[in-house]
């Protein structure tokens, strides 16, 4: 048993064993929550209205008798199923911008490019998120679009800083001096080691893409009721907090829980990425 542990303790600190399992139980949930409940999270039963948490109802209910615990698991799929598509344009769009912007051989290119990433750092995310959606309307697309483009300057700026470290390292000088052509050497060499850095910033970026989209849905502005979403089911649990505050502080938990659980995982990740630039 202390063999198998060290062993596996050598793969996977110690720290990351309980974020990596809490966060494999909530995207279960995400994939298959009929596992975890069998009621409907917007069922309402005015006769167990604000109930406490108990064996029939562990997270309690709420102030129409909905409970708690199935909407937090249904939430799961909109929370986490939205910050991932966030996450999925901001790298999208922001991979392209700073490979084009790292590897361009025109400075006015690169110029070009930094300004307009520059133009979008200006602004923090959730205010240009806030400007984008009230221009365009509130729903789930829309929010995702606001968030995803407020997103993009970050990815941008550091995919931009590795391509730029990538061209100028020894194994790309050599590729020249063989004679291999610019475009080969980008697709071999450039692009794939410029890319080591996406799947630790986007691990990290979907914690912050979470809470973008449970604050923007607190302000009213994400799904609408009934959607369980982990914002929307903090905004309606406010008014009962003094009542009823397990409606509010349970799903503030599994929210906190979970943007803690991505930040240590792709924090650990940018670490031994580090590491092993060295």
């Amino acid at each position: 048993m202390q063999t198998s542990v060290a062993k596996l303790t050598s793969v996977i600190p110690l720290y990351l064993v309980a974020p990596i399992l809490y966060l494999l139980v909530v995207l279960t949930a995400v994939v298959f929550p009929r596992w975890f409940t069998s009621r409907d999270p917007i069922a309402t039963d005015l006769l167990n209205v604000n109930r406490p948490p108990s064996s029939q109802h562990w997270a309690g209910t709420d102030y129409l008798g909905r409970d708690v615990f199935t909407r937090i698991i249904y939430g799961a799929r909109y929370s986490i199923g939205i910050g991932l598509a966030v996450v999925a344009i901001s790298l999208i769009f922001g991979v392209l911008l700073g490979v084009l912007a790292g590897a361009a051989h025109s400075r006015i290119v690169d110029a070009v490019v930094m300004r307009a990433i520059d133009a979008l750092s200006s602004f923090p995310s959730i205010l240009l998120a806030l400007v984008i959606v009230g221009l365009t309307g509130s729903g789930i697309p829309n929010l995702i679009a606001a968030l995803g483009i407020g997103g993009i300057a970050g990815f941008a700026r550091i995919v931009r800083a590795e391509t730029k470290r990538v061209i100028i390292s020894e194994y790309v000088e050599q590729s020249r001096t063989f004679g291999v052509n610019r475009v080969t050497t980008l697709i071999r060499h450039v692009i794939p080691n410029s890319l080591g850095v996406v799947p630790y910033m986007a691990t990290i970026g979907v914690g912050g893409a979470i809470m973008g989209v449970s604050g923007l849905s607190f302000l009213g502005i994400g799904p609408q009721a009934p959607t369980p979403e982990w914002g929307s089911i903090l905004s309606e649990s406010r008014d009962y907090l003094n009542t009823a505050w397990w409606t509010g502080v349970i799903p503030g938990i599994v929210l906190v829980l979970t943007i803690i659980s991505f930040t240590v995982i792709g924090r650990a990740w940018q670490s031994s990425f580090e590491r092993r630039d060295v």
